[in-house]
């Protein structure tokens, strides 16, 4: 009774309506500031126009944007206010200039959705005054979607640390309210396919995809999209995310969302409007259906969770004999220091001491050790080295490595610098002779790439039971 009884606080009842369109599509200010600079980008923003005039032409009364550009930490938060204006400057993209937005946001379904999220067992909230800065995608998107404001809209953050199950939730009690209130919704992710873009100014003929390997797994989710095949999509994204140069899981979770809006189906009408580097991430504007194309559904194999139950073991598998165990003993967890020069995030695993993750000092960043354990649930990739009673454990080097790699880039990035800046490393294996090898291999796909010097020294332990950890050097 759970659920109805929050419904019911809503103040909705009758359960029709239905997601009448989804869609996929980049958050990059280039389509609206300056298509006309790269053909790519000028084929984006026809591909925009083509999806707005397919909008307009249905019988939406609701658009719904989820986007990747509005992190939030604790559970979610809804956009309320109901006429957000401002100015948007992109942080990454200055100087192609701003866009001035006001915004219809359709505040009834804004607090009903919150509260359906909270009957069905999320953290969430509502986001409504003044001022509020609007994240770039959401910004774009409607811009290019609908730029008259004729239909009205509501926007979702998307939280850091959610699961799959979460996620899904997250669509089910915005469903509960589209059905509810009767709308004819689009569905509309904000997302990259790929995320890596150039730490560098490039000349706007010189876009393209950044990686090879991007550009592979960027050519397989669209051929699925194509074909309708979006939860094989949702549940391809955790193999992507294993293969892909730049692991940033909240690029997944739109698709875990969009395919929870369509019911985790398999057989919807896909069509792939474009697809183009923009700044040398991978942005395509994509076109779902829910007409069945005819090929049958096929098989949906995750847990059709209906409330929330607070796990949050987002890359899990689903296999239980993949799973590791953290060890319950290990050193306490500390806040980062504040100081002058500092620099922190919430995005790179807490320190074991009083200390800040890097500090920056003229044209230098010096980073704290860093080491593999995630932020949020101090989880270790690969496995830890060893048990709560000290017993060795089986584990793998490569993931630990590769997170570390990961929690560097995160520091730096919150720093204003790039992976790409690092100029001197110190790495310390507690196992030479075992870890060395799949080390190397890892920093020659990685670091290896950008340059640094390096040192490498065996050590007798760690403070937690993780295999390597990386002090780094980096220019500002």
């Amino acid at each position: 009774m759970r659920l109805w009884n929050g419904l019911a606080e809503s103040g909705v009842s009758e359960m029709s309506g239905e997601i009448i369109k989804s869609l996929i599509v980049p958050a990059h200010p280039h389509p609206v500031l300056c298509p006309e600079k790269n053909d790519g980008w000028q084929r984006i923003r026809n591909a925009y126009d083509n999806a707005r005039k397919q909008i307009e032409e249905s019988d939406a009364d609701l658009i719904i944007i989820y986007s990747t550009l509005w992190p939030s930490v604790i559970g979610h938060q809804i956009q309320a206010d109901p006429n957000p204006e401002w100015v948007m400057v992109d942080a990454d993209f200055h100087d192609l200039g701003s866009i001035h937005y006001s915004l219809r946001i359709d505040t009834e379904f804004a607090n009903a959705w919150n509260k359906a999220n909270i009957a069905r067992g999320l953290e969430s909230r509502t986001v409504s005054y003044h001022g509020f800065p609007i994240d770039v995608g959401s910004v774009v998107a409607l811009e290019l979607l609908n730029p008259d404001n004729r239909i009205p809209a509501v926007i979702c953050s998307t939280n850091v640390y959610s699961n799959r199950a979460e996620t899904t939730v997250l669509a089910k009690s915005c469903l509960d309210v589209v059905k509810a209130q009767n709308k004819k919704a689009v569905a509309v992710s904000v997302m990259s396919l790929s995320n890596r873009m150039f730490t560098e100014p490039i000349e706007p003929h010189e876009d393209r995809i950044h990686s090879l390997k991007d550009e592979e797994w960027n050519q397989k989710i669209l051929e699925f999209l194509a074909e309708g095949r979006l939860e094989d999509i949702g549940q391809l994204s955790r193999t992507i995310h294993d293969q892909i140069r730049v692991k940033k899981v909240v690029a997944f979770k739109p698709m875990w969302w969009l395919s929870a809006m369509n019911g985790n189906r398999n057989d919807l009408t896909g069509e792939v409007l474009a697809y183009e580097a923009i700044h040398g991430a991978g942005a395509a504007v994509v076109v779902l259906d829910p007409e069945s194309n005819g090929t049958g559904d096929k098989e949906y194999d995750e847990d059709d969770v209906d409330f929330y139950g607070g796990d949050r073991d987002v890359l899990d598998s689903g296999k239980s004999d993949e799973k590791k165990e953290v060890p319950a003993t290990g050193p306490r967890l500390y806040d980062p220091v504040e100081s002058k020069n500092s620099v922190n995030t919430s995005k790179a695993p807490k320190p074991v001491g009083a200390y800040p993750h890097a500090r920056k000092e003229g044209d230098l960043i010096y980073l704290s050790g860093v080491g593999p354990r995630q932020p949020g649930d101090n989880s270790i990739p690969g496995g830890p080295i060893k048990d709560s009673d000290g017993n060795p454990l089986d584990y793998d080097i490569k993931a630990q490595t590769r997170a570390v790699v990961d929690n560097i880039a995160r520091i730096l990035e919150e720093a204003g610098s790039s992976i790409d800046n690092v100029i001197d490393v110190t790495s310390f294996l507690v196992d030479m002779d075992r870890d060395f090898s799949g080390y190397n291999e890892v920093w020659a796909e990685t670091l290896g790439k950008v340059g640094p010097t390096r040192t490498t020294l065996a050590i007798r332990a760690l403070p937690t039971p993780i295999a390597v950890e990386m002090k780094v050097i980096a220019k500002a």
